[in-house]
């Protein structure tokens, strides 16, 4: 599957939101989101265009910055 790469972003960015609010972990909507875009933007121009991988990387990344900041 070939797709763009904003199309490639945008659905990665949905799959890690989706978990993340299943799961009640999003308390600041605007942070979450800024969060997942960076991420998610650096792990593609690093050059990894699988969209479960980088969901899946920005999830567990966005769950170390909200342990960190706990801390």
């Amino acid at each position: 599957m070939s797709e763009s790469l904003p199309v490639l972003v945008e659905r990665s960015i949905q799959i890690a939101w989706d978990l993340l609010e299943r799961s009640g972990e999003i308390t600041d909507p605007g942070d979450v989101s800024r969060f997942l875009l960076r991420n998610i933007d650096d792990m593609v121009r690093a050059g990894e265009h699988r969209q479960l991988m980088l969901a899946n990387n920005a999830i567990d990344a966005y769950r170390r910055y909200k342990r960190l900041l706990a801390a």
